[in-house]
Formats: structure tokens, C-alpha cells, sequence
């Protein structure tokens, strides 16, 4: 499919500096709009810094499958070491979360889901890049001194035959695959699983996969000190290549049916803390399927191989896959009993273990996540008001904020770029100006029904354009991203646009938001970019949506609750004026 699918294009230089004027106007005070403008101005200039920048990035596209990949790499790399340690600790920000709604899983031989072959996507009559999908499995994040990197151990033939299975903070390898590549049977993958749950009540309970969730430069020195082990460096070298880590955790307390979805969220996403199942993760691991004993289960995922519309398509496949009947009949011939991955501990490694174990804690205790099914419409209303239902959400997302906080915020949204080879994300902004306007009418009185419903369709349509040029590779904040690293990497010094309060102000994400659309009653969630911020995601049903939002308890002024209740009640006036 490569042929069929283009290289990423470097957007023109002048467009890419006028949206970026244009997005910062709802945002800004005319006066210091206008101190940016000149700024904006002298680096587009013929000859100023900025062609000469966009002359590089485009020889750099060049030769490159992806430039924008490119970009995102060194970005990761570089942030993760730099921000503080709510940020970018991987098991509450960086990685991300799929949460179903309690089911049972109706087959656990999701090993054989990586296998099957996923058909070619396509999105608006365009085929979709599929090189990322074979990343997810076998692969792993690695921390480093200075900056992270992410391994991948998968290979067409010969690659990694086994999976990791945690339970009681236990890690297990699990082979799923015979010798001749024949992967196992469901009762035999059954049975491995009954033996591992009987092996796993020993009192050998340190919780090693704690340490995962650490400030990446803690957990980077502390992974240092735990491979001089060799009998460590074997298993943690085992659960890197593992295909995937398989999760089994302990039940949690029962609590109302209206909190339970926000409480199996953050069970999903961090395991409840040191006393519940955070020791049943390694956060560093790019896919991790969690099954709690109540049948509940989800899929958490790290950040750095993939976005969350790829990971719902495989979610959607494994789905499928476990509605076939598994009619291979199990081989007499006994299996070898699963390994179970010992660690040795010494003082050094036992006090980075009570360490981890505190600040994860404080993290756990920091996060607010709050998950609800609106149900009173979903995509099918929206799309007979001939409105897009993801520009529609946003609006109605940007509305609650300014209801609760009496202002708007810089706010992204995520867009794939997959129509292009080795292609990830751009970023939606909002506001926009039609957006601003719609809000300051929608509480006022002196405005007509007739005047907000325009108003209305306004802001949906001007940020259904913004969408429609992100999709096609003209978005402007992974262009403006690349630019700003390409001067670093020619040890320029940075350019005044980089240095613009301005721009500190357009990329503070105060709502980072996101629409992962899946084919089942599920909904993802990650946690905010900012301190101050909050995170949106939802999906959208034909007569409902499921969302889930964060914030973090440290910051006085969020609360994910307030947030929630007031899109929710923003999106039930919103049916009665329309």
C-alpha cells in the first residue's frame, strides 16, 4: 500500500504564519496581538530566518519517509526529560487507556489477534498508512540517561513467540506460539493462564513494574542499576520483547453503579495504586490488556508507537476475532510450564522500589477522572442538522469551559495524518473566532433562538475547515514544531516567534481533547498536558456519546467534575435550542 499512499507535504511557509495569527486572535488582547504580528512578520520576510528553516525541513522531506515522524521523535525525546514528573510519567500522561464497559471477554487467545491480518483502512475514499500497526507489537519503551527511545523486536519471521503475564505484581512468559509457528489453541492458552494463577500466590510480591512509572530520568538511572543484575536484565529483557503484556488483577471494591465507570478508568489506566494493582504494569510497554477478576477488562497503551485511532481499529479486530468459534482441537502433548521472571533485589533497587511507590501515590491521588454516557442524542442528531458531530462537540467542550472559567483556552484536538506514508498527528486549535462568538451569545438574552443557532453552525463549519486542512497535511503546529527543531538542530539560536510569550500562551494546552471513535460501547482516557488543564476524550454512538474527563486535584481551580456536568448540561440546552 505504500505506493498508494504519499509522502507527508511541508505546508507553505506564509499560509502556515497567517492561520497561526488567525488562531491566536481569540486568545490574545488586540495589543499584544499586534507586538506578535511583527514578530510573525520579520520571520516570514524574504530572506529572514524563516525561509531559510523551511529550505531545510523541505530537503529534509526529501529524503525522508516522514518528516513530521521525524519531528515527533526528537519532540518526545527531548520533553520527556525536561517536564516535571506529572507530566511525563507514563502511566498517567503519556500513555493512554482503552476502557471498556464491563464485559467478559468472551476468548482470552488475544495472542492470536497479531497474527491475523488487519484489511487496508481508508478515510474518505483515501487508503491509510498501515506501517504502525506491526510496531505495537513486540516493542517497548526504553529510558535512557538523556532521553528516551523505543525498541521494536518484532520481525516478519522469528520474531518474539511469547507474551508477559503479571499477577500478584508476578511476571510470567508465556509462550503462544509452538515451535513450527502454529499458535497455540484457546484451551491451551486457558490452561497456561490456570497454571500461572496457581503459581502466582507465593509471597515473592515486590512490585518491580512500580518503577516504570517514575520521572523518566529516575526511572532511566534506576533501570540502569537494575540491569547490572544478570538474572534482572534477563527478565526485563523478556517483558520488552514480549508480543504483549497481559494484566491480571485483583478485584476492586464494588462502589455505585454512577462512579463505577471513572473508578475501572483510572483501575485501567494505573492499577488503583501500590496497595491495589499498579505493581500488576510495566508502563513502558506499549500494548498491556488488563483483565480484572470481575470480568471487567481494557487495553492501556503507551504513547510513542501510536495515537488512539489505531489502537481502537486493532481493538476491533481482537473483538471480532473473539466472536469465532476456536475449532483447532488442543494437541495431546503437555506444555512446558510457563517461566516465571525472578528479579534480585539489593538495597539500592529496594530503596528505588519504596521511592516509585511514594510518588505514584501522589500521582494516583493527583488524578481526577471523571467518565459519563450522555445520552440524551448522539452523532445521528448531529448529522441531521447537517453539522460534523466532532466540530459540533468541540464547540459545545469550549462552551463548558468558558461557563466554568469565564474564558477560553488554547485547546487541541488530534488529527491523523495517516493518509500520508509513516504519517501520526497534527493538532486541531481552537478557539476559533466564530467559536468566541457563538459562546458570548449563547448566554444572552438579547440574542435570538434564530441568531445562536447560526452562530452555532458558524463556529461547527469553521472548525470543520481547520479539520479538513490538519487531515490534509496543512495543519499549522506540526510545521511550526519543525521549524522550531530544525533551528536547534543547526544550534542556531531560537528564532523571537519561539520566544514570544505568544506562542507560550498558544501552546499551553489547557484542554487537550480527543475523538476516538470505536464500533463498541468504550471510551478512552488520558490525562491533561498542562497542570491547569484538562483532558476530553469521547466517542461518539449513533444515539450516544461516552466521554471521560481529567484534571488534576493539585490545581485549585480545575475539577473534572464541574467540567463534565457543565458539557453535559451545555449539551442538553443545546438540543432543546436547536
Amino acid at each position: 500500500a505504500h505506493s498508494s499512499v504519499p509522502p507527508q507535504p511541508v505546508p507553505p511557509l506564509l499560509q502556515t504564519l497567517q492561520r497561526y495569527l488567525t488562531a491566536l486572535e481569540p486568545l490574545l488582547p488586540p495589543d499584544e496581538l499586534q507586538h506578535t504580528r511583527k514578530i510573525v512578520q520579520k520571520f516570514g520576510c524574504p530572506g529572514g530566518q524563516g525561509e531559510k528553516l523551511q529550505r531545510e525541513l523541505i530537503k529534509r522531506a526529501k529524503h525522508s519517509h516522514n518528516w513530521v515522524r521525524i519531528a515527533l521523535n526528537n519532540h518526545i525525546k527531548h520533553k520527556c526529560h525536561n517536564r516535571p514528573g506529572w507530566c511525563v510519567c507514563v502511566c498517567v500522561c503519556v500513555s493512554l487507556f482503552f476502557f471498556l464497559f464491563p464485559t467478559r471477554m468472551s476468548s482470552l487467545s488475544l495472542s492470536c489477534s497479531c497474527s491475523g491480518k488487519l484489511a487496508l483502512e481508508y478515510m474518505r475514499g483515501q487508503p491509510l498508512c498501515m506501517e504502525l500497526f506491526p510496531q505495537l507489537f513486540s516493542s517497548c519503551r526504553i529510558p535512557g540517561p538523556k532521553h528516551d527511545h523505543v525498541v521494536h523486536y518484532g520481525r516478519p519471521r522469528r520474531g518474539p513467540a511469547h507474551i508477559t503475564v503479571v499477577r500478584n505484581y508476578q511476571f510470567f512468559q508465556l509462550d503462544v506460539y509452538n515451535s513450527d509457528g502454529t499458535p497455540l489453541t484457546e484451551s491451551q492458552i486457558h490452561a497456561q493462564l490456570l497454571r500461572i494463577r496457581s503459581q502466582s500466590w507465593k509471597t515473592d510480591k515486590q512490585p518491580m513494574g512500580i518503577l516504570t512509572s517514575e520521572h523518566r530520568h529516575t526511572w532511566g538511572q534506576a533501570y540502569t542499576r537494575l540491569l547490572r543484575d544478570k538474572i534482572n536484565k534477563e527478565s526485563v529483557r523478556l517483558i520488552e520483547k514480549s508480543i504483549f503484556t497481559l494484566c491480571l488483577d485483583s478485584p476492586v471494591m464494588r462502589i455505585s453503579d454512577e462512579k463505577y465507570s471513572s473508578r475501572m478508568a483510572a483501575q485501567i489506566l494505573h492499577g488503583g495504586g501500590t496497595f491495589s494493582n499498579s505493581g500488576n504494569r510495566w508502563f513502558d510497554k506499549t500494548l498491556q490488556f488488563v483483565v480484572g477478576e470481575d470480568g471487567s477488562w481494557g487495553l492501556l497503551y503507551e504513547h510513542a508507537t501510536a495515537e488512539g485511532p489505531p489502537i481502537s481499529t486493532l481493538l476491533d479486530h481482537v473483538l471480532e476475532y473473539c466472536k469465532k468459534p476456536d475449532r483447532v482441537r488442543a494437541p495431546l502433548i503437555p506444555l512446558p510450564m510457563p517461566k516465571k521472571l525472578y528479579f534480585y533485589i539489593n538495597s539500592e533497587i529496594k530503596w528505588d522500589l519504596e521511592m516509585a511507590k511514594q510518588n505514584l501515590d501522589i500521582l494516583i491521588n493527583d488524578l481526577d477522572i471523571k467518565c459519563f454516557n450522555f445520552q440524551r442524542f448522539g452523532k445521528e442528531f448531529v448529522k441531521q442538522l447537517k453539522l460534523s458531530p466532532n466540530s459540533f462537540i468541540q464547540v459545545a467542550i469550549q462552551l463548558a469551559y468558558y461557563r466554568v472559567h469565564s474564558e477560553v483556552c488554547a485547546a487541541c484536538d488530534i488529527a491523523s495524518l495517516r493518509m500520508f506514508r509513516g504519517g501520526r498527528t497534527d493538532y486541531i486549535r481552537s478557539p476559533t473566532n466564530q467559536m468566541l462568538s457563538f459562546i458570548w451569545a449563547f448566554d444572552d438574552d438579547a440574542v435570538s433562538r434564530e441568531a445562536k443557532v447560526q452562530l452555532l453552525r458558524e463556529a461547527v463549519d469553521a472548525y470543520s475547515i481547520l479539520t479538513e486542512q490538519s487531515l490534509m497535511g496543512q495543519g499549522i503546529d506540526r510545521h511550526l514544531l519543525g521549524l522550531k527543531l530544525q533551528a536547534i538542530e543547526e544550534g542556531l539560536s531560537l528564532p523571537r516567534i519561539f520566544m514570544d510569550t505568544a506562542y507560550g500562551l498558544a501552546t499551553h494546552w489547557k484542554l487537550r481533547t480527543g475523538q476516538v471513535p470505536t464500533n463498541t460501547d468504550s471510551v478512552m482516557c488520558f490525562g491533561p498536558l498542562a497542570p491547569d488543564g484538562y483532558a476530553v476524550c469521547y466517542n461518539p454512538q449513533p444515539d450516544h456519546v461516552h466521554f471521560s474527563v481529567t484534571a488534576f486535584n493539585c490545581c485549585e481551580e480545575t475539577n473534572a467534575e464541574k467540567l463534565a456536568l457543565t458539557l453535559e448540561r451545555s449539551l442538553q440546552y443545546k438540543l432543546c435550542a436547536d
